[in-house]
């Protein structure tokens, strides 16, 4: 009960900061001329929109969590690694950096949350290859976010459902500290989505987008996924499927057209939907929509309510249904 509490209060707490810092970083940004301009081909906005987004979400989650979680050695390098992707990410949106550059700063935040203690630990992990597939895991999802952080609210409503999906799983386990460092992130997400919803007034930048995305990769490690089998680190599969799909598309997609991934391309699904006819609005209802299907099947399967059977079948079902709606109405316009 104490647990839970905290976390309300955490979510509370990480909400009125973010809320109220938000404007303030918005009028920093205009001030300093850190703004987005739109382009017409990928950056689809009307107005320059401020950055420093990413800011107001840190700014939550740190007074938050300082309020309700005691700091120890492994949390305190897990920060160093999350501060470290939001450095890297606003030095990028400031400076532009070079690929590379910006792969290197997350693959040494990547050993900080290892050194931390957030990586794949059950048994049948423990080879040669538990440390780079917890990499690879790491950096996939922190550049996902990064990728689908492309139209108003989008990557910010992706991250709502991901914290929501992993609390709710948390709660089910019983674990107190990934309960708590969800809560101290939902709250600054839900309070930031306020300002980010179309017509957005400020923006995550790569400063929130690679931090949220360190966030939601590192955080599932600290639940006990394989308890009973392997089965269930299909888990955070089946909690972050959007993104994954986005990412795995674009890749795709870039390498059919020989576009190297990392570079800019209108091939986003929210692009697709877009010139199909889709409000945006629309597009984040459905996003929203679907993301609570995923976590109420997230849900069953960590409680044994379906099988593995009945979740791949639904998983499949989801891939399918999704590519679908890429070819639902007709081509328009962007609005």
């Amino acid at each position: 009960m104490e647990a839970i509490i905290k976390s309300f209060f955490a979510v509370f707490i990480s909400f009125l900061v973010t809320f109220y810092v938000t404007p303030l970083f918005s009028a920093l940004a205009r001030k300093l001329q850190f703004v987005d301009v739109p382009d017409g081909k990928i950056k689809l906005h009307k107005n320059a929109v401020p950055y420093l987004g990413g800011l107001a979400v840190y700014c939550g989650f740190i007074v938050s969590l300082a309020l309700v979680f005691p700091i120890e050695n492994n949390i305190l390098l897990f920060l160093i690694g999350s501060t470290l992707l939001l450095f890297v990410g606003l030095v990028d949106d400031l400076f532009v950096l070079k690929p590379y550059q910006k792969f290197f700063g997350q693959i040494i935040a990547a050993f900080c949350f290892l050194k931390a203690g957030f990586y794949l630990k059950e048994h049948f992990f423990y080879t040669l290859w538990h440390i780079p597939l917890s990499v690879l895991w790491i950096l996939s999802i922190i550049n996902a976010f990064n990728l689908v952080d492309v139209m108003d609210g989008l990557a910010s409503l992706l991250a709502i459902a991901a914290t929501s999906s992993f609390m709710v799983i948390s709660f089910y386990f019983n674990h107190n500290t990934s309960l708590l460092l969800l809560a101290s992130l939902l709250g600054s997400l839900m309070a930031f989505f306020w300002y980010n919803k179309p017509s957005a007034t400020i923006y995550l930048g790569d400063a929130g987008s690679l931090f949220i995305g360190g966030l939601v990769a590192t955080i599932p490690f600290l639940l006990p996924w394989g308890l009973y089998n392997w089965h269930g680190y299909l888990t955070p599969l089946v909690v972050l499927l959007i993104p994954f799909l986005e990412i795995g598309a674009l890749i795709l997609i870039r390498t059919y057209r020989g576009i190297p991934f990392y570079k800019g391309s209108p091939d986003h699904f929210s692009h697709y939907l877009l010139r199909k006819g889709w409000k945006r609005a629309f597009i984040l209802g459905y996003i929203a929509l679907l993301s609570i299907i995923q976590m109420l099947i997230a849900r069953l399967f960590v409680a044994h309510i379906i099988n593995l059977d009945a979740l791949v079948v639904s998983q499949v079902i989801f891939i399918i249904f999704w590519f679908f709606t890429l070819f639902l109405g007709k081509k328009t316009p962007v609005a």
